[in-house]
């Protein structure tokens, strides 16, 4: 068992949120009982996640995407108020991290789906470094554009959308997750012949055309569902709490 004010300092003192300019509060954004014996993970708080936290016992649960974001209307009713009535309800905390859990050099959403994927990140782009860019672990290229995509695919189970650049193998593979999309230029530039991240958006399959690099979109959810896991399971060894990551399906 530990204290909620313990369990938010080894999640602070972790993952740096002050380090991050983002798009909403990290941190604890709900709180709850003051004792924290069980914690779920997941990727995002919705209702679905956080009813099966509350079947599972859980007193926290921490996510990627919590409840709250710049810009958002401020009213509790429909689905926040919800999800805030099952959360207050119980006296579950909620914990949410977004750019410091996708950044984390080694637990984080691109140093975890690198792992999945085989892949050795050897430097960071992008605005606050959180794309990353290397090779394959085991050494060698990929043969090309497709094989490269259909390992992915494998391996986070889901299709995945392949807009082909240039012909050839594939050495240099740059990764963001998410809605990462809008770092492709940067990809491009930092010497990628490859870019992976969850979607896509018009303009990114003209640049993968017109600058000869592939870009595939693997899937939102599909690159998000590993760095949550990895961190609250960190979290929960350190302080000699319970861990269970709970996959709520996603299409997106």
């Amino acid at each position: 068992m530990a204290d909620r004010t313990d369990v938010l300092r080894a999640f602070d003192e972790l993952l740096q949120p002050e380090r991050f300019r983002d798009y909403g509060p990290n941190g604890l954004q709900v709180e709850g009982r003051a004792e924290v014996r069980r914690i779920v993970s997941g990727v995002t708080a919705s209702r679905a996640l956080i009813e099966a936290a509350i079947a599972a016992e859980a007193d926290a649960i921490f996510v990627h995407h919590g409840l709250f974001w710049r810009g958002q209307d401020g009213r509790v009713t429909g689905w926040m108020k919800q999800r805030l009535a099952l959360l207050l309800g119980r006296d579950v905390n909620l914990f949410a991290y977004h750019l410091p859990l996708d950044a984390h050099p080694q637990l984080g959403n691109n140093a975890q789906l690198g792992r999945v994927l085989g892949l050795r990140a050897d430097a960071r782009f992008g605005e606050q470094d959180l794309g990353f860019l290397g090779g394959r672990d085991a050494g060698g290229a990929f043969a090309n554009a497709g094989e490269l995509a259909a390992h992915a695919g494998k391996v986070l189970g889901r299709r995945v959308m392949l807009v082909e650049g240039a012909s050839g193998p594939i050495n240099r593979v740059a990764w963001c997750t998410g809605g990462a999309q809008g770092y492709f230029e940067g990809a491009i530039a930092a010497g990628a012949q490859a870019f992976l991240t969850g979607e896509i958006s018009e303009p990114q399959a003209h640049y993968a055309r017109e600058c000869g690099v592939s870009f595939l979109a693997c899937g939102h959810h599909a690159t998000e569902r590993y760095g949550a896991p990895a961190v609250a399971a960190h979290v929960a060894a350190q302080l000699g709490l319970e861990h269970r990551f709970i996959d709520v399906d996603n299409p997106a």
